[in-house]
């Protein structure tokens, strides 16, 4: 339990998250969900969320799935689809799932709801590196 609450504790000190809102609501091997609430300086000139916040939740989701075994993960591909627009106000929830390993890459399957209505608001499939560097090693 004490490795979990070290990898949490790891992929939770973000800035990047923290400027944004964002927080890390789960986090175990292979999964996180991560959440957060639209502002108004979110939005973009049609006054709906600006894609640039939809995908940063999907990368902060997908970076702590991916290195929510304690090993140094980074991004090789991303690929996301805008399906539904939000507005400030919404809560947006973002949940990663490793989905295939293969070695040092592994690929993830990340889906960006609306929290009150569960509608897909986008929908990413990424691809990690995992560096052969542990920032919690394994026991």
């Amino acid at each position: 339990m004490l490795r979990e609450k070290k990898i949490l504790a790891h992929v939770k000190n973000d800035p990047f998250a923290r400027q944004l809102g964002a927080e890390v609501d789960i986090i175990k091997p292979g999964h996180s969900r991560v959440t957060l609430t639209v502002t108004d300086k979110m939005l973009n000139f049609h006054g709906t969320t600006h894609g640039g916040v939809i995908f940063a939740l999907g990368d902060i989701a997908f970076a702590a799935a991916s290195n929510s075994h304690g090993q140094t993960a980074v991004a090789l591909n991303v690929s996301i689809s805008y399906l539904k627009a939000s507005k400030a106000g919404d809560r947006l929830v973002a949940e990663a799932k490793e989905q295939h390993t293969s070695g040092p890459t592994a690929l993830y399957d990340i889906s960006i709801r609306d929290d009150r209505t569960g509608e897909l608001v986008a929908k990413s499939q990424d691809l990690v590196y995992r560096k052969k560097e542990w920032f919690v090693p394994e026991a």
